[in-house]
C-alpha cells in the first residue's frame, strides 16, 4: 500500500505559508482581559479583581495585587473575557453560575482588589522568606498561650507580602478571651495579628496533603465551602459504617460522600419500599430487598415462597399480574409441548436406524448361523473316516462326539433333579452308561 501525503500537510509543511509573526507579536495582538480571577492566601480565597492596565498573563501566572488585606502575591486562574485569547478563559455568568452552583453565599468570593503588575523575582524571594518564617511565628505563639494557659491549638499561620497583617488559625472548643496574647504578638512581630478560628475540616484544607484514593484531598484542591456530611449518606450509598473506613483526615465524615448522594436520592425514589406487594411475571409477592445502582428488587413470591430479583421496570400492579393457576397452566402447556417435541425427535431418529422391508431380523439370523455351524460340523464329521488324507476333520468329529455325550449328561442331570431322589439313581444310572 503507497502512501500519498496529503495537500494539507504538505502545505503546512512549506515554510512558505506560515506565519511569520513571532510569538512576541502573537502576544501583542491579544487584547488585555478586563477582570482576572486570582487564587491567594493560605485558605486558597478566590477574587475577581481588575488589573491596572496592559497586563495580559497566562493562567497560573504569578501576579501582585491590592486584596481586602493588604498587598499580596496571588495565582491567575483565568480571565472573565471571551476574546482574551486564552483556552480557560470564561465569560462573568459563567463564574457567577459556578459560585452559585458551589456554595452561594458561602462561597468566598471576593471583588474588593485590584492586580497591580506580575510578580518579580524580588517579589518571589520576598514571600518565600516569610513563608520560611512560619515555624518561628508558631512557636512564639505557643509559647505564649503556654505561658497564659490558655486552652487553644495553633494549626497554621498566613503571612502576605507587604506585611500589613499576620493571620494565626487555631481551634478550641470553648470561647477564649486571647485579647493579651494578641496584644503580645503584635509588639513582638511589629504588625497587626488576626486571629481566626476553624474546624477540623479548615485543619485539614490548611495542613493535609493527600488522601488513601492517592489524590489531594478535596477540601485543599478544589472544594470551597465545606458541608457537613450525615451518616445516613454512608448507609443510603451501602458504603460500609467502619468509622475508620469512611473518614478523612479531619477524622469526620468523608467531603466525597456528598458527591452522589442526589444521584441515589433520585434512584433510590424508583424503588418501592420493603414489605411492599408488587407484581411480577411469576406473580405477586412482597419486596425484601433492593439495590439502588443496578435498579434490582428482590421479591419473595407469595404463592410458593420463592426470591427473586426483578428489575424495577418490569414490576406489575399486583392486581392484574398473571396469577399462579395461569402460570402453572401455562408451565404444563409448555411441558407438554416439550416432551412432543422430544418425542417427535426420538421417532425421526429411529426411523432413520430401522431395517429395510424383507431383511431378516436379529432372531432369524442367530438360527442361520446355528444351522451353519450344524451342518459344517456334520460335514466334517463324514470326512473323518480318511484319517491319512484330512487328519483335522478327525479332530474335528471326535470334538463334535464329545460334545454329544456333554450334552446327554447335562440332560440327564436335570431329569434326574426333577424327580425327588431322582438325584442318586440318576447319578448311578449316568455312571452305568458312560461306564
Amino acid at each position: 500500500m503507497s502512501i500519498v501525503p496529503l495537500p494539507v500537510f504538505e502545505q503546512d509543511a512549506d515554510p512558505s505559508n506560515r506565519d511569520a509573526m513571532t510569538l512576541e507579536e502573537q502576544h501583542d495582538r491579544l487584547e488585555a482581559p478586563k477582570t482576572i480571577v486570582v487564587r491567594f492566601g493560605a485558605m486558597r480565597l478566590i477574587g475577581e479583581y481588575t488589573q491596572a492596565g496592559g497586563l495580559k498573563p497566562g493562567c497560573g501566572s504569578k501576579l501582585v495585587a491590592k486584596t481586602h488585606r493588604g498587598l499580596e502575591v496571588v495565582e491567575m486562574l483565568a480571565t472573565t473575557c471571551t476574546n482574551a485569547g486564552c483556552g480557560k478563559s470564561i465569560t462573568r455568568k459563567e463564574m457567577l453560575d459556578y459560585i452559585d452552583v458551589s456554595g452561594g453565599r458561602d462561597f468566598p468570593f471576593y471583588n474588593r482588589g485590584k492586580v497591580l503588575r506580575l510578580a518579580t523575582a524580588e517579589d518571589l524571594a520576598n514571600q518565600s522568606r516569610l513563608d520560611a518564617r512560619k515555624s518561628e511565628f508558631l512557636i512564639k505563639a505557643r509559647e505564649l498561650v503556654k505561658f497564659y494557659n490558655i486552652q487553644m491549638k495553633f494549626v497554621d499561620v498566613d503571612a502576605i507580602l507587604g506585611e500589613e497583617v499576620l493571620t494565626f488559625f487555631y481551634m478550641s472548643e470553648d470561647r477564649i478571651d486571647f485579647r493579651e496574647l494578641v496584644r503580645d504578638l503584635a509588639a513582638e512581630f511589629r504588625t497587626r495579628i488576626e486571629m481566626r478560628q476553624v474546624g477540623a475540616r479548615d485543619e485539614a484544607r490548611l495542613v493535609a496533603d493527600y488522601e488513601r484514593c492517592g489524590e489531594q484531598c478535596c477540601c485543599k484542591n478544589f472544594l470551597k465551602v465545606l458541608k457537613p456530611v450525615s451518616m445516613r449518606s454512608a448507609k443510603v450509598q451501602k458504603a460500609t459504617l467502619d468509622p475508620l473506613k469512611i473518614s478523612g483526615r479531619c477524622g469526620r465524615l468523608m467531603c466525597c460522600l456528598r458527591y452522589e448522594d442526589q444521584t441515589y436520592k433520585d434512584l433510590k425514589a424508583n424503588l418501592p419500599h420493603r414489605k411492599t406487594l408488587v407484581g411480577t411475571a411469576f406473580g405477586s409477592g412482597l419486596v425484601v430487598d433492593s439495590k439502588i445502582l443496578t435498579q434490582l428488587v428482590l421479591v419473595r413470591l407469595e404463592h410458593n415462597g420463592e426470591e427473586i430479583a426483578v428489575p424495577v421496570e418490569e414490576l406489575m400492579d399486583p392486581k392484574t399480574c398473571p396469577r399462579p393457576e395461569e402460570l402453572e397452566a401455562k408451565a404444563r402447556a409448555e411441558e407438554e409441548a416439550a416432551q412432543r417435541v422430544l418425542e417427535e425427535s426420538v421417532a425421526r431418529a429411529r426411523g432413520k436406524q430401522s431395517p429395510k422391508e424383507g431383511a431378516p431380523d436379529g432372531k432369524k439370523k442367530r438360527r442361520r448361523r446355528r444351522r451353519r455351524g450344524k451342518g459344517e460340523a456334520g460335514a466334517t464329521t463324514q470326512a473323518g473316516g480318511d484319517q491319512d488324507a484330512n487328519p483335522r476333520p478327525k479332530a474335528s468329529a471326535e470334538s463334535a462326539e464329545g460334545g454329544g455325550k456333554k450334552k446327554r449328561r447335562r440332560r440327564r442331570r436335570r431329569r434326574g433333579k426333577g424327580k425327588p431322589g431322582g438325584g442318586a439313581e440318576g447319578g448311578g444310572g449316568n455312571s452305568g452308561g458312560e461306564s
